[in-house]
């Protein structure tokens, strides 16, 4: 989709909107080199659509870059909305999928709420993570406000406001950052495309994600 739209708008200078496409991706999963698009749920191919449109929007608005194709390392990510997947007994099961994603929580899930999105990403590291959006009916928005605060991200501290409240590091925050700046002179000495460098990398993008 983002070739297709890059394409046009380059070489033609027009726009491709989503339901352009939406329509594409129709075509696209009838072709023979691409029926491994119909092995999952459209829903994550559609939202991933969406999200693309969101990019070029606020690219056209001079708010962010033109959207670039992710390297191959960087992992990536499917968001399945609520007609896609299944919650039954504390258990998420995905469109086309027959049995429940092995999932370690990490907290307590809420007793009185239903998922709503649930988004599968894979981690540089090569760990799959998966996100959770529970809508708490019990939860009351708080009164809207005209003040503002400001958020300054330090390096003793975590953060620092404009209120001068400071928040600190997180345990175990200075031996992690100490071991990514080995670990990433170390990544920057292998050679690239050689398998000690995709070692390094998958030491450094271990380390930023215990400390993320």
């Amino acid at each position: 989709a983002l070739h297709e739209r890059t394409q046009a708008w380059y070489e033609k200078q027009e726009r491709v909107g989503y339901a352009q496409t939406s329509s594409m991706l129709t075509d696209w999963k009838k072709q023979e080199e691409l029926e491994f698009l119909n092995e999952v749920s459209c829903v994550p191919l559609q939202q991933g659509l969406r999200h693309l449109q969101t990019a070029f929007t606020n690219f056209f608005a001079g708010r962010t870059k033109y959207p670039n194709f992710k390297k191959k390392h960087q992992g990536g990510s499917a968001e399945f909305t609520k007609s896609a997947f299944k919650f039954k007994d504390k258990q998420i099961y995905l469109a086309k999928c027959t049995e429940p994603l092995a999932i370690r929580w990490s907290r307590q899930i809420p007793e009185s709420c239903e998922p709503s999105t649930v988004t599968v990403r894979l981690h540089p590291s090569g760990r799959w993570h998966i996100s959770i959006r529970f809508d708490d009916p019990t939860i009351k928005p708080l009164p809207v406000t005209d003040k503002a605060i400001g958020i300054d991200l330090g390096i003793s501290s975590l953060v620092i406001t404009s209120d001068g409240d400071k928040v600190s590091n997180p345990k175990h925050f200075n031996k992690h950052y100490r071991r990514l700046r080995r670990a990433s002179k170390n990544l920057s000495r292998k050679q690239k495309g050689s398998k000690n460098r995709e070692k390094a990398r998958i030491k450094v993008a271990k380390i930023h994600a215990q400390i993320t």
